[in-house]
């Protein structure tokens, strides 16, 4: 109850911030950090929950921001038609890479599936004809009503766009906080703890990783719809290994497994990489060594070294008068 109150008190203060007339440059931040959070999210059910480390992330991201960007500049769909199918179409595409990357294990997964985002990132910067090739897509419209919704109360297009982007947060949230805690959840946890133990409990460990490598891929579409409508232009620079990187580095930094690191991590990196513009050939070189830290000195992030610490706060319970046993007595 507490931590869901702390959950609460975030997301109000999180929305009242467009209401105290920020830059445009701040709620720019807010809303790529939310985008980022939602798709660390989508990492985080692979590679938090079941164990799997899946490198081709990135290009779940592209197929669904390139799958808004098609339907609705080329086909004249609505984004908000278009949204829903980049999703389903990415939660496909994540099942059928999973019917063949499960049948890998280990590092072999993780190499299989870095070589699928890589074809990803070709197929989306060679096809011309679908989706720009170099030039990419351009022109991609706002969502329908929502500047004029943004100005009924008040706002401008880009209030509309961080509300837009907090609810999208928020649901991600939810949604995976659901799972997480449901029998679906504990059964990937359980596989994290190896294949084997898994199956001796009588859980069937393949159909389990494809339905996360559907919600993982899902969720990443989800995050790409965004990405396309707000940024108004796609290229494959987004869709490649890169990005998926840089996901994982905000994974480990914030905490993988844990609720809220896909949003702690997002949060501080990407704000320190945009004050760090200054410096972009050289912000891997400041990186780099808080990594290690990281790793050193708090291996499950941020969120787990909060954990930890306050834990550690936490007084034993007490035993209630009249229930002490003696040593003696026994």
């Amino acid at each position: 109850m507490k931590s869901w109150m702390g959950w609460v008190a975030v997301f109000v203060l999180a929305a009242l911030v467009p209401l105290f007339g920020p830059s445009g440059y701040v709620l720019d931040i807010g809303v790529n950090i939310m985008i980022y959070a939602i798709l660390t999210y989508g990492l985080n059910v692979l590679l938090g929950y079941t164990g799997q480390l899946p490198l081709a992330h990135a290009g779940f991201f592209g197929i669904g921001a390139y799958t808004v960007g098609i339907l609705t500049l080329k086909v004249g769909w609505s984004f908000w038609l278009a949204w829903p199918v980049a999703v389903a179409i990415t939660a496909l595409a994540g099942l059928l890479l999973g019917l063949v990357a499960f049948r890998t294990k280990g590092d072999t997964f993780a190499i299989f599936t870095l070589a699928v985002g890589v074809i990803i990132m070709l197929v989306i910067n060679k096809w011309d004809a679908l989706t720009g090739g170099n030039d990419g897509l351009n022109g991609i419209q706002p969502p329908a009503g929502l500047e004029a919704l943004a100005n009924s109360v008040g706002l401008k297009l880009s209030g509309g766009f961080y509300y837009l982007a907090l609810i999208s947060l928020a649901l991600t949230v939810i949604a995976v906080a659901r799972a997480r805690g449901s029998v679906f959840g504990r059964s990937l946890i359980a596989i994290r703890g190896g294949d084997d133990l898994a199956r001796s409990a009588g859980i069937d460990v393949y159909s389990h990783k494809l339905r996360a490598m559907m919600l993982s891929t899902a969720i990443a579409g989800f995050a790409g719809g965004l990405y396309a409508t707000y940024l108004g232009f796609l290229g494959s620079a987004a869709t490649g290994p890169i990005q998926t990187f840089t996901i994982l580095l905000y994974l480990l930094v914030g905490g993988l497994g844990t609720l809220a690191g896909p949003l702690i991590g997002p949060a501080l990196m990407y704000t320190l990489a945009q004050n760090l513009k200054g410096l972009q050939d050289y912000q891997y070189i400041v990186f780099g060594p808080l990594l290690v830290l990281l790793v050193m000195f708090a291996p499950q992030g941020l969120a787990g070294l909060w954990t930890r610490l306050t834990a550690r706060r936490t007084p034993p319970p007490t035993t209630p008068p009249g229930k002490e046993v003696s040593s003696a007595g026994r």
